[in-house]
């Protein structure tokens, strides 16, 4: 920072993709600053240094930050200042900040610049200085890209070409770079390992009216896949090909680029040559609403999903009193079981197992050198979720080991209350998630519980677990429509003592049509059952009462058919009717 006159340094979470989990080559804040949450910024200066997280993180980040020097700030608690906000406070007049233009967005650096503004604070994004210091950094993944065949995906990619080609003319755009990989992923029709848990390959994707273009590393594609791509028009190049290509664009093309997934330096590299126009990623939208094939895929391996689920509880019921376990190995044995499953292809995300108080931290990671032991007592929180050919999952259950308190279930109860609540929620048409999200929280309120997260997120086709645009929380302003689907995980978590959650995924659906226009409703597509003894019964009104006896006598149809008598026996008796 000495060196190149910067007053301070910011290291952000992302990668040159704008990727929410990124390939360990690009884990900088994870480095530098020892925090390992998927979500933080970190800001250095000459004589100071913060790491900014939100809820799922505050009590994660406080344990493995201690003792480092670095100041952990509580993104969206009262009175808490962003890391601009702190910057701009910090730092004189007419300072320089410095930050890798790779790796932060258009859209993130133009913040900076609004929130820098009245200082006079400038920006130099042309260094990376943690590229500079990294010397044992990996390098960029080279795991195979595959095809996805059309009968799970629905469509093939042509016709998705002919979508986004449509899209493109309506923005008055002549060319749409890609650079989040899901969407690549997902108009192409192809998959990768580059990243865990999240099936995609690192490249770049420039759809034009006479040309496509797959920027890639091209040992990652087989002479088949190759064959398959160009097959359909796609000319495959270098991955470090896209700087010298956007610098050979004529200067009458217009680029149409999304600022939030697009990395600013891209920008500046187009903006030398041709026009931009920004907007948001045509796929981005396109890929959240399911179509029929997708949508029977998601249905199809929720069920083997489930039984995945009730096995491993069956396991855990009869095993809890007789053998030791910890979170890691009871979670060892979930994925194992998952594993069995037709068309599986490894878990989603890292299984969250939370013992007792570690149930209260969000985004929980087990250890097997640290986890806890469990006890036939307290509450296990496990949060989990399989990749399968035909679709994505993601579920969590709130399991008692021993007997409740009344404490705890108190809270399951409104959690659970919260649940039934945007499960059965009927919406019009141009609903946005905010105002679900609000709706869905009013049961915790009225206990006095606050849900500090979202209430649930976009999930993809074999894709990522968390996906765009829609989401369920208090800023989301796009509207649920038609084919989505999203998780429904209200949660409330005590520091110290438990944390609860009880999530399914949802695919929105035709409701009722009125003189006042279209209704949509809700599709519950997970298959698990709800503890019911961790419910306070008589809090449930009749309506609810009705949902959970509704649920749980189809968790039992559902599911029964695929289990051995023993383990259908049990399930019995945990889908009994209340």
């Amino acid at each position: 920072m000495q060196y190149y006159g910067f007053d301070a340094w910011i290291v952000p979470s992302t990668d040159p993709h704008q990727s929410e989990y990124v390939a360990e080559c690009w884990q900088a804040r994870a480095w530098l600053s020892g925090f390992t949450g998927s979500a933080g910024t970190v800001v250095v200066t000459q004589t100071k240094a913060g790491l900014w997280t939100d809820s799922r993180y505050y009590i994660r980040a406080a344990q493995e930050l201690a003792g480092s020097g670095i100041e952990l700030f509580k993104v969206g608690f009262s009175g808490v200042l962003t890391y601009s906000e702190w910057l701009a406070a910090e730092m004189e007049s007419g300072g320089i900040v410095g930050l890798d233009g790779g790796v932060f967005s258009i859209a993130e650096v133009e913040r900076l610049e609004k929130a820098f503004h009245d200082k006079s604070i400038t920006i130099n994004h042309n260094q990376d200085l943690v590229g500079q210091l990294w010397d044992d950094r990996p390098a960029i993944p080279m795991n195979p890209v595959f095809l996805l065949d059309d009968n799970f995906s629905g469509e093939t990619r042509t016709a998705k070409f002919s979508r986004i080609r449509g899209k493109i003319k309506e923005q008055g755009a002549d060319a749409h770079l890609l650079s989040s990989l899901d969407d690549i992923a997902w108009t192409l029709n192809i998959r990768g390992n580059d990243v865990s848990y999240n099936p995609v390959a690192i490249c770049y994707l420039l759809i034009k009216d006479d040309e496509v273009r797959l920027f890639i590393h091209p040992e990652k594609v087989s002479q088949s896949v190759t064959a398959a791509l160009q097959a359909d028009g796609i000319i495959i190049a270098e991955y470090e090909e896209l700087f010298p290509y956007l610098q050979r664009l004529p200067s009458q093309v217009i680029v149409l680029i999304d600022p939030e997934k697009t990395n600013y330096k891209i920008m500046v590299a187009i903006e030398e040559h041709a026009k931009i126009k920004l907007g948001s990623s045509i796929p981005e939208g396109l890929k959240a609403v399911k179509n029929a094939t997708e949508l029977a895929g998601i249905r199809n391996a929720h069920i083997r999903d489930g039984v995945a689920m009730v096995r491993w509880l069956y396991w855990l019921d009869t095993q809890i009193h007789l053998t030791d376990h910890t979170e890691a190995t009871i979670a060892e044995k979930l994925a194992e079981l998952r594993s069995i499953g037709e068309h599986y292809q490894g878990l989603s995300f890292g299984t969250i197992s939370a013992y007792q108080a570690n149930g209260a931290i969000g985004h929980y990671a087990p250890r097997s050198e640290t986890a806890a032991a469990l006890k036939p007592e307290g509450l296990l929180v496990i949060d989990s979720g399989g990749q399968y050919l035909d679709g994505t999952t993601d579920i969590t259950r709130t399991i008692c080991l021993g007997s409740p308190t009344r404490e705890q279930k108190r809270a399951f109860t409104a959690v659970l209350k919260a649940h039934i609540k945007l499960a059965t929620s009927t919406f019009p048409h141009n609903t946005q998630g905010v105002q679900l999200d609000a709706i869905t929280k009013e049961p915790l309120w009225q206990q006095g519980f606050e849900c500090y997260h979202g209430i649930g997120h976009g999930i993809g086709h074999y894709l990522n677990v968390h996906e765009g645009p829609q989401r369920f929380s208090k800023s989301n302003t796009v509207p649920i429509e038609l084919g989505m689907v999203s998780t429904n995980e209200p949660g409330v978590y005590f520091e110290g003592k438990f944390g609860i959650r009880i999530e399914n995924v949802v695919i929105t659906v035709p409701h009722a049509t009125s003189e006042f226009g279209d209704f949509y409703g809700f599709e519950t597509v997970s298959w698990c059952p709800i503890d019911i003894d961790l419910i306070e019964i008589p809090l449930l009104n009749t309506a609810e009462m009705d949902w959970l006896n509704g649920y749980h006598q189809t968790v039992y149809e559902k599911l029964a058919p695929y289990l051995t008598s023993e383990e259908k026996s049990w399930l019995r008796i945990e889908t009994r009717q209340v």
